[in-house]
């Protein structure tokens, strides 16, 4: 189904378009859930809009990158009269899905407890939900190659730190709200922290130096 070819008896259903000026070369799209930010991203790399440069999606908003002012007034006008379905992937992993990477984890994290007694799980539950369910990659930012893993275990949805790190060491595995990371560098950071992993997820050295790119199915596996 088109963005433009929507019955009227699923609009409903349908995300409402809140779309507001982001400086003069851009345009920022308001979302509701990380399903509605995947589906309009989706649907806007696919809609060929005029002269549109980059969609970049991120926790709740899409932000449209235009090549120039000129294009602010049409393609804003578009997006307002588009109707998009969330993403359908989110919460809705067939048995058959397999990981595209899996990476090995040593669940030792400094708030590994902490998580336990937030989400009321034992620390070994907490482990099983983290490597029992696929995530998949909904979008990049942060720092090269840090993604935000979406769709795991509904149980892990706890809260940042209430004071960041100054220093989270390159590696660590880590949740935070609906989602999962593992940091690609040493950088500050307020995530809670469950495990390390060796894995490189930033490698100028590779082709493409991401580890974990849009679309991704992650596994985690304790080491």
């Amino acid at each position: 189904m088109s963005v433009t070819d929507v019955p009227e008896a699923l609009a409903p259903e349908l995300v409402g378009n809140v779309v507001l000026d982001y400086g003069d070369q851009a345009l920022l799209v308001q979302c509701g859930s990380t399903a509605e930010v995947l589906g309009w991203a989706t649907e806007l790399r696919a809609a060929g809009l005029p002269g549109v440069l980059d969609v970049v999606p991120a926790a709740r908003t899409v932000l449209v990158k235009l090549a120039g002012p000129r294009y602010q007034g049409v393609v804003r006008q578009r997006l307002r009269k588009m109707r998009v379905n969330p993403d359908p992937f989110i919460g809705r992993v067939s048995a058959e899905r397999r990981a595209d990477v899996v990476i090995d984890v040593v669940y030792d994290g400094p708030d590994l407890a902490e998580v336990a007694n937030h989400t009321g799980l034992t620390t070994a539950q907490v482990v099983h939900a983290h490597t029992s369910t696929l995530w998949r990659v909904g979008f990049s930012g942060f720092a090269p190659g840090f993604a935000y893993l979406v769709d795991g275990d509904p149980r892990l949805r706890v809260p940042r730190r209430a004071e960041p790190r100054t220093s989270v060491p390159a590696g660590s595995v880590a949740l935070a709200g609906e989602f999962s990371a593992v940091y690609p560098r040493q950088s500050p950071g307020g995530w809670q922290l469950i495990g390390h992993t060796d894995a490189a997820l930033w490698d100028l050295d590779r082709p493409n130096p991401a580890l974990l790119t849009r679309g991704t199915w992650v596994q985690f596996r304790a080491a």
